[in-house]
């Protein structure tokens, strides 16, 4: 496992193989693929976004890119998170084998979760974000409106 860090934040590579790019040659020509973005959340919310990601993927033919942005706090050093980025990888390798399509994932090691998931998600995108739904905007519930404000298409997956 490697982290690379430019200060604002850092990207562990990979998080598990996979070959889903979102991209597809057909004639020598790359052709794009509609992604559907997974933010995580939490274990429970994150799992509930993945299987709704799962029947919009196999509808819409598209790959699923789960986005993993986590905060690490201001007196640590950003390389090293107070969870090591090993456990990361083994939470996100069993949500995503509990799918039955392939999944791309990536954990991003920041301060802020917002500004790394601009530079990350391209305009427009489709994102599935999950989590409790309470009468007062859950931290899941205020990501989704976040993201929804920037011109993104969210969808919020419901935890009952």
């Amino acid at each position: 496992m490697e982290v690379y860090s430019d200060g604002e934040f850092g990207l562990t590579f990979p998080a598990f193989p996979c070959e889903a790019t979102g991209r597809e040659i057909t004639n020598g020509v790359a052709e794009e693929k509609l992604e559907v973005f997974v933010i995580f959340t939490d274990t429970l919310g994150t799992l509930s976004a993945l299987q709704l990601a799962e029947r919009l993927a196999q509808k819409l033919e598209a790959h699923i890119q789960l986005l993993v942005p986590y905060e690490v706090p201001y007196p640590l050093p950003l390389t090293r998170p107070p969870v090591p980025v090993e456990f990361l990888e083994g939470q996100v390798r069993d949500l995503a084998g509990k799918t039955h399509v392939e999944v791309a994932a990536q954990i991003y090691l920041c301060r802020d979760k917002k500004p790394i998931l601009e530079c990350i998600l391209r305009p427009h995108s489709l994102i599935v974000v999950g989590g409790k739904k309470r009468w007062w905007p859950t931290s899941g519930q205020r990501l989704a409106q976040s993201l929804q404000k920037g011109g993104h298409h969210v969808i919020f997956a419901e935890l009952r």
